[in-house]
């Protein structure tokens, strides 16, 4: 039966799902360190850094709702192979690239270099790491769900216990110097895409609107309603969560510099707090949230490559890879993979974005063309601004900052709804044209 009220328990149960995959060790160690470069502005920052990890995770999985949960069939309106391009750019984005090997990078710098110190080798220890994550990628195991199932409420309460007494008892005064440049709010949205929420939601989405159609939400309209709350829930825990890792950071401010590495200054602020037996409690948690988390997303690559390679590559193939990879690429430690990743997501990000915002509106857009030059054009255009970033180039990066929208790093909004508006005309110009076509071949019949 087609439910037609939204039932609160169900809304909390998947709300707390969706939380549950979107929150991962990593994303605890970004909102401290907007505090510290903030410092009293640290609210500025840390809205910046909600709005791209949470409001847009949020807004993708809305967008697929129309889609039944599959990010396929939304770019499959573009193309069969832009697809299976696009899907595998976000897949490895998520996967072997930059958040698998970021579990094991912050293990170790939050939970073995605190606690064993740097005896224990870096490249010994991604090994080990991977291997546990083979093992039970590969076999599951239900110690895999036990941890997933308990530790997130553990580590919540835990991280409530330390936003408190650090509210309560701050360990330093709110500095009111900046100690970054360019906009703050621009700042957080830029370490909200190094969470990679966003692109994981393309992922969960039919996980969660799977759930919906099972508690009985088949209706399109009341699964949009039902996802949109559900996801408000999650938004809220994300908020206070995340609000207060932030003012932690703040309370820092004045004892830090912009140098002090993110996975030192979570550890720094934890010992502050709670002394060794949080440094201790800190490091087990980490370990087993990132072991959780590197499972869950090794088995989604896994999953996916091997469907779309029609088994060539089988499930374990795949993943013996990706964890091959993730071991390889988590030596270059946290800081480093922070600093590729960016430029790759500043550009996956905004094409992303143009097609989850455009599939909301799919049922009136119906010609492919309107996706498909608004899609080329967020490509190129945010392309040539990352390359022109990275080589120097000042006379395009001074001229996109004129851009509207610059100072929110959404320089690209303006040009590619410029694109859209192009598209609409020449679709209906086609449209005309095919019209027009159609009744003269009806003519020349009727006169036959």
């Amino acid at each position: 039966m087609d439910y037609k009220k939204i039932r609160v328990k169900d809304v909390f149960v998947v709300g707390s799902a969706l939380f549950a995959m979107f929150f991962g060790a990593g994303n605890l160690i970004f909102p401290p360190y907007l505090g510290v470069v903030s410092g009293s502005k640290w609210w500025i920052t840390f809205l910046g850094f909600l709005f791209a990890d949470a409001c847009l995770s949020l807004l993708v999985i809305i967008s697929l709702t129309k889609f039944n949960g599959e990010m396929d069939a939304l770019f499959d309106i573009v193309g069969k192979r832009f697809s299976k391009i696009m899907g595998s750019v976000i897949v490895i984005c998520i996967g072997p690239l930059i958040a698998v090997p970021r579990t094991a990078a912050t293990t170790y710098e939050v939970a073995i270099l605190p606690t064993i110190g740097s005896g224990f080798d870096r490249i010994i220890f991604s090994v080990i790491f991977f291997a546990i994550v083979l093992a039970l990628t590969i076999k599951p195991a239900k110690v895999v769900d036990i941890v997933g199932q308990y530790l997130t409420p553990v580590l919540l309460i835990s991280l409530a216990i330390l936003i408190i007494k650090g509210s309560i008892s701050p360990l330093g005064e709110i500095s009111n110097r900046v100690l970054i440049e360019g906009g703050l709010f621009s700042r957080g949205i830029k370490e909200g895409y190094q969470t990679l929420d966003s692109l994981g939601a393309f992922v969960f989405a039919s996980v969660i609107i799977a759930s919906l159609v099972d508690r009985g939400y088949k209706d399109e309209r009341i699964k949009v309603r039902a996802a949109i709350t559900a996801g408000v829930v999650t938004v809220i825990g994300m908020l206070l969560v995340y609000g207060g890792l932030a003012y932690l950071g703040a309370t820092v401010s004045s004892k830090y510099g912009a140098d002090i590495d993110s996975t030192a200054l979570l550890v720094a602020i934890t010992h502050g707090l709670m002394g060794n037996l949080g440094k201790i409690l800190l490091a087990i948690m980490i370990t087993l949230t990132c072991l959780t988390t590197a499972i869950g997303v090794t088995s989604s690559c896994g999953l996916f490559f091997s469907r779309l390679s029609k088994n060539k590559f089988s499930y374990e193939k795949v993943v013996l890879i990706v964890c091959i990879l993730s071991a390889i690429v988590s030596n270059l430690g946290v800081t480093q993979i922070l600093k590729f990743a960016l430029p790759i997501l500043l550009v996956v990000y905004p094409v992303a974005l143009t097609l989850v915002i455009l599939g909301l509106f799919s049922k009136k857009i119906k010609d492919r063309l309107v996706f498909r030059i608004a899609t080329a054009t967020s490509l190129i255009f945010n392309f040539t601004v990352v390359v022109s970033g990275l080589v120097g180039n000042k006379t395009i990066i001074d001229l996109v900052s004129k851009f509207p929208f610059s100072s929110l790093s959404f320089e690209w909004v303006v040009p590619v709804f410029i694109s859209v508006a192009i598209g609409l005309i020449l679709s209906k110009k086609n449209n005309e044209d095919i019209n027009y076509i159609e009744e003269t071949v009806e003519n020349i019949e009727t006169i036959d």
